[in-house]
């Protein structure tokens, strides 16, 4: 029903709940642009999304389906900050901050991430978190 393309810088207007509640895949970028990125995210049950780190990228996230735990630090072993999130929460992670959200659930975890700038190539789909993990053009 969906159109899963990248179509960024055209204009869009998307049912982006509807989309990431049908998405199956780990990742789908859904629009690309100069300053800001869309993906849709589906994390299994007690999978994440991976420790990691947006250098000089604002992220955020919204919760669709599902519940989790957030976790955010200055550092990678220093995630000091730790909250439960579930659906229709929203996470905001600043530039330079390590984090990572776990699938504490039962369901899939459905999700979309907003980064502002691009942090994935144009049209990026991993349909598993390892496909993810083995794209070189990933970081």
């Amino acid at each position: 029903m969906y159109n899963y393309e990248d179509r960024g810088r055209k204009p869009v207007v998307e049912d982006i709940e509807g989309m990431t509640l049908e998405n199956e895949n780990f990742r789908t970028t859904i629009w690309t642009g100069s300053k800001l990125q869309v993906t849709l995210m589906v994390i299994q049950p007690g999978d994440d999304i991976g420790l990691e780190i947006h250098e000089g990228i604002d992220q955020f996230l919204r919760i669709e389906q599902g519940t989790g735990l957030c976790e955010m630090g200055p550092a990678k072993d220093n995630l000091t900050f730790k909250e439960d999130v579930k659906a229709d929460f929203a996470i905001f992670v600043p530039a330079d901050t390590w984090h990572n959200v776990t699938n504490t659930g039962t369901e899939p975890l459905k999700l979309y991430t907003i980064y502002a700038g691009p942090d994935h190539v144009k049209g990026t789909v991993h349909v598993t978190h390892e496909d993810a993990e083995n794209d070189p053009n990933e970081h």
